[in-house]
């Protein structure tokens, strides 16, 4: 896993969240390029990802692996999803 440098490349968008978020939220990210990153993220995949506004304020994403660790990637390698209230449980479970 790299460090990530707080000077990654961010997002260029402010629009990134649908909503204001809370401390405990959790939400969906798809994972649309693995931005070398390719023993941690697989294209196409959908991770659960918390809420961390001090990483969003550097245009990063906290991300859970399978493990149930989380860690932060450039915002840029993913576009947020919803899904439906049956996948969020499955999620859930798996981690």
């Amino acid at each position: 896993m790299k460090r990530m440098d707080w000077g990654a490349r961010t997002s260029g968008s402010s629009a990134f969240w649908a909503k204001p978020m809370t401390e405990n939220d959790e939400y969906f990210l798809l994972c649309v390029d693995n931005g070398g990153y390719s023993v941690s993220l697989e294209p196409r995949k959908v991770y659960r990802a918390l809420p961390d506004p001090e990483g969003e304020s550097h245009g990063l994403v906290r991300v859970v692996d399978e493990s149930g660790e989380d860690y932060l990637f450039p915002a840029s390698l993913f576009v947020r999803i919803q899904v439906p209230a049956e996948a969020e449980k499955v999620f859930a479970e798996a981690s």
